[in-house]
């Protein structure tokens, strides 16, 4: 079967090669009705994919270790749910789990309404912008990254999968990071044909919702990560700024820049060019963050390793930017339209998509900085989450001030309703004083709890001040999608900061005390399968002598895996959530323990799934064609 999955891929970059290079040659002789015919070449090429892609997947279920990627991550013993998983557990699979993902995306999209409404030669520029992102994927599944390489002699039993992969949030994290990165594709390519062939205006307005979709995914795929990191990791944190968690944020930042000043070109028809370099900046960063986790130039606990994709990708995003840069210089001329004061939401929508763009700069070099401080050190070192801490939260406070006043400006210039910048200002004096006197005393933390307290109680006062709003219901979503950003914020605001965290050394019914809560170790377990050995212990959780909850964190060794890996237990709440986890056992059964008491973490979670949620309504569905 690895034969006819690797001729499935070579026949689908044949395929998209061929459909690219008709495109191609129609631009060039001016031969039209040609798009019905590279339509069909997609829809073939996205079914020769998903064919190589269930071979694979019927291979990883039926433990077939012919394959390397299935002995590589799947073993006698991993349960369904996670020989799925696998699929996209290594570099190869979800590579080849990405160009599916473009494919099938890429069939959707063309096949909408208002695709079909651009003209005959903006669709073939489409097609070959597209085309050749399609082609330079499978030319790297094909020939630099096959999931679908032999293994000879055939073993018995496989490695397994990592153990840190199997958890809840691995199963759908990778996934929908590659939906995300995927869904940028086709707009990207769509906003550089409508711009060459002076169709600008109308590009705008379907690629923002289909962008919407698109940061929907890589929202959800970034939460599930740092909740990932969180409950699996055993270090109490969420975000520690790797490289590969950087490598997702980044684009996510520059498409929400485009997310706001789309607004502008949709309401003033400013800022042309500016939308067609950041939607397809985003699409480059997705690229750039694929080369980061791929190439080994940065290292990161989430990496694939070195590999030997580094090269094409580079020498791609070299070759996608020269191509995106020669589009704006020699697209439509576009008259440049003044924009309005600070003073007025055109303004701030702009300071709004700066900082998110300074953002994505800061992040950016900072993640690069090893790399750019070997030019003149011999020993180059990366950058602390204290210098990102430091820069970047001072920047989502400002971004989340700018929406919380926004909607009380005009379009043009002056102030639309005075009474919700009095509301706003009120909550953040307020919430500086509330935040205080409940023990945030962190300069940083301060400022953000208040910013989000502030943005939260102003757009209340957005839906009870200005009715209408209520009655659109994408315009409900977007003011939705800042309600969860709040929260994220006021969760981050207090969880860093005030976390108090403490480690313990306890025998079988002794008590310690952390913050308002006293611990009890009451008992430890030990057990085994074919698949894990591990060792659980039972803490008992007390505040003013009132039960909370029982922790279990367990210590495990998994098969193929000698290293010992801890198992969070946490027990939640909205306020306070207690973390554990169960460093060891000693030979006379004490345990040594790592407490932590996180303020108001939940929250990040609850607002992290509005963010999505809400997104999901802003997102207005585009019949099919």
């Amino acid at each position: 079967m690895q034969i006819i999955a690797n001729l499935m891929l070579l026949l689908a970059l044949l395929a998209t090669l061929g459909a690219g290079a008709y495109a191609c040659l129609s631009l060039l002789t001016g031969r039209r009705n040609v798009l019905v015919l590279l339509d069909r070449a997609n829809i073939v090429v996205a079914g020769l994919v998903t064919f190589a892609s269930v071979i694979l997947t019927v291979a990883l279920l039926s433990r077939d270790y012919s394959y390397m990627y299935v002995y590589e991550h799947v073993d006698n013993t991993l349960s369904l749910l996670y020989s799925i998983t696998a699929f996209w557990a290594g570099g190869e699979g979800s590579l080849l789990f990405w160009i599916l993902s473009i494919a099938v995306m890429g069939v959707v999209f063309s096949r909408l309404s208002l695709f079909q409404e651009f003209s005959e030669k903006t669709r073939l520029y489409y097609w070959l912008f597209y085309l050749l992102v399609q082609a330079f994927f499978l030319l790297l599944v094909t020939c630099w990254s096959s999931p679908f390489m032999e293994l000879v002699p055939v073993p018995t039993d496989g490695r397994g999968l990592n153990p840190l992969l199997r958890n809840p949030g691995m199963i759908f994290h990778p996934p929908l990071l590659f939906l995300g990165y995927a869904g940028f594709t086709s707009p990207a390519a769509l906003a550089l044909a409508a711009f060459i062939c002076g169709e600008a205006k109308s590009w705008v307005k379907f690629c923002r919702n289909w962008n919407i979709l698109a940061w929907v995914f890589l929202t959800a795929g970034i939460v599930l990560g740092a909740w990932w990191s969180y409950m699996e990791l055993g270090w109490g944190g969420y975000w520690a700024w790797d490289p590969v968690e950087n490598a997702s944020l980044i684009p996510w930042l520059s498409s929400t820049a485009f997310m706001h000043t789309a607004i502008i070109e949709l309401r003033r028809k400013a800022l042309q060019k500016t939308n067609v370099f950041l939607m397809s900046l985003t699409f480059l960063l997705c690229i750039f963050g694929t080369y980061l986790v791929r190439s080994g130039v940065i290292q990161s606990l989430h990496a694939f390793g070195e590999g030997g994709v580094a090269l094409p990708l580079a020498l791609f995003m070299i070759a996608a930017l020269v191509l995106t840069a020669l589009v704006l210089v020699l697209g439509q001329r576009v008259e440049a339209k003044s924009l309005s004061t600070l003073g007025s939401r055109q303004g701030l929508l702009v300071v709004a998509a700066w900082a998110l763009l300074a953002l994505g700069l800061v992040v950016g070099l900072g993640t690069m900085w090893p790399v750019i401080s070997k030019m003149w050190s011999a020993n180059p070192v990366g950058l602390d989450a204290n210098f990102y801490n430091r820069v970047c939260l001072p920047l989502f406070s400002l971004l989340i001030l700018i929406f919380a006043v926004c909607p009380w400006f005009s379009w043009k210039e002056g102030i639309r309703d005075k009474r919700g910048l009095i509301l706003v200002l009120v909550s953040f004096v307020g919430g500086l004083a509330i935040s205080w006197m409940a023990g945030l005393h962190h300069p940083l933390g301060l400022i953000t709890s208040a910013a989000s307290i502030a943005a939260l109680v102003g757009i209340v006062g957005v839906f009870i001040f200005i009715p209408q709003v209520r009655k659109v219901t994408s315009t409900m979503g977007i003011y939705g999608i800042h309600f969860g950003v709040a929260l994220v914020f006021l969760g981050v605001a207090w969880s860093g900061p005030n976390q108090v965290v403490g480690e313990f050394v306890l025998d079988k019914g002794q008590s310690a005390q952390i913050g308002d809560y006293t611990l009890t170790f009451k008992d430890f377990t030990e057990s085994q399968t074919p698949a894990i050995a591990k060792i659980a212990s039972l803490i008992e959780v007390t505040k003013d002598g009132k039960h909370v909850g029982l922790l279990n964190p367990e210590r495990r060794i998994y098969r193929n895996f000698p290293q010992p890996f801890a198992e969070v237990s946490v027990i939640p709440g909205l306020g306070d959530e207690i973390y554990g986890v169960l460093l060891g056992v000693d030979e006379k059964g004490a345990v040594t323990l790592k407490i932590s008491v996180n303020p108001l973490i939940n929250w990040m979670w609850i607002g992290g799934t509005l963010m999505c949620l809400f997104g999901l309504v802003a997102f207005r569905k585009t019949r099919l064609s």
